[in-house]
């Protein structure tokens, strides 16, 4: 199997890390909902360039999903108060990974930049644009795992090259604690 930057690493090693953070062997890892009717697997489709409100972090792989939470609670707690409001849903742009990490901005789609400009960790860009490919994840983000292994497997089946980000689109809204029914749209794009 040929490895993709980045999304099969992403997936090997928070796989890794999961089983890592088990303390219950005999369970079985979590698995995905199954995919609705129309959902989406691997259907091309092209990235508008959008503006985004974001917070740049970092995380470990073993607490990914306490990472983006905690990173879209401040960044919320920057935008309400100045009645910033996304005009799309949330998303998470995954723009290095590694076995041990990843580096990511969580982000709010905006209509335009803030006439104040934020600062620090906090910042106005743009969103990856071009081709991709539109995935489905229906279920807990402790089953996201299994959803990037199928990713990778389709992408070798069809030998395409996935470039070095990828984007979480979250339907329900930035994540949260205790949401276990997520409907997240996976964007890779491709070379």
């Amino acid at each position: 199997m040929i490895i993709r930057a980045g999304l099969l690493a992403a997936a090997l090693c928070l796989n890794a890390s999961f089983a890592l953070a088990q303390p219950l062997p005999s369970l079985p890892p979590p698995s995905p909902a199954p995919l609705q009717k129309d959902d989406p697997f691997g259907e091309e489709t092209t990235l508008p360039e959008r503006t985004i409100l974001y917070f740049r972090g970092a995380g470990k792989w073993e607490s990914a999903f306490e990472s983006l939470v905690d990173a879209f609670a401040s960044l919320l707690q920057y935008a309400e108060p100045k009645g910033i409001k996304p005009t799309g849903p949330a998303l998470t742009v995954f723009t290095q990974t590694n076995d041990t990490g990843f580096e990511f901005l969580a982000a709010l789609p905006i209509a335009e930049a803030p006439a104040d400009p934020p600062k620090g960790d906090i910042g106005v860009g743009k969103t990856p644009t071009g081709r991709a490919l539109k995935f489905t994840h229906r279920g807990s983000y402790d089953a996201m795992d299994t959803t990037y292994e199928a990713i990778t497997n389709y992408l070798d089946q069809k030998n395409l090259d996935a470039k070095d980000t990828f984007i979480e689109e979250y339907a329900s809204g930035p994540l949260k604690k205790g949401d276990e029914n997520l409907a997240i749209t996976v964007y890779v794009p491709v070379k």
